[in-house]
């Protein structure tokens, strides 16, 4: 059963991207936005930002937990209990768009009507946020800002969204 044929019958549903930090650069809003407004025929987004904690260059390592300690208190504040909850971070499982869209489709059939997407700030996600994910998602080996990655993120969710219900979408 495709995602859309359940969209039919449970109504749209929500996506949560939970992100630690706001955009400051006006290309990555404007791209945000477009994807904000492409994926609002598919589904419900909702887009959390938390503060980020100012951390000094050469941090000793006790400091930048404390860091990720605090900002992933304020990550866990918006995870919902009825919701199936992806950490972005660079060990987590690797899958392709074709697989990702399968296994958004697939949460969709087991009737999960809300998913989370948590992204961390520059030090990454303190053990507490990462044990309260379901899953662990990473989009490469690579490092990438976490504003861009917000904005990769939701492309992915759009194109899943297209493969799901077999609408054209470049390659």
């Amino acid at each position: 059963m495709r995602l859309y044929s359940l969209l039919r019958l449970g109504g749209k549903m929500k996506i949560t991207v939970i992100c630690v930090g706001k955009i400051k650069e006006d290309f990555y809003r404007k791209a945000v936005s477009e994807y904000e407004k492409r994926l609002s025929r598919y589904c419900r987004l909702e887009v959390i930002e938390v503060t980020d904690e100012k951390t000094p260059d050469n941090a000793p390592p006790a400091l930048e937990e404390q860091v990720k300690a605090k900002e992933g208190d304020r990550i866990l504040k918006h995870i919902k209990e009825d919701a199936f909850v992806f950490a972005l971070e660079i060990q987590g499982s690797q899958l392709d768009s074709v697989s990702f869209s399968r296994y958004l489709n697939q949460l969709a059939i087991q009737g999960k009507s809300h998913i989370q997407f948590i992204i961390g700030g520059s030090l990454g996600l303190h053990g507490n946020v990462l044990q309260s994910c379901h899953e662990r998602l990473s989009f490469s080996n690579m490092t990438f800002p976490h504003q861009l990655m917000r904005v990769i993120l939701l492309e992915q969710i759009y194109r899943s969204y297209r493969i799901n219900r077999g609408e054209p979408y470049h390659k």
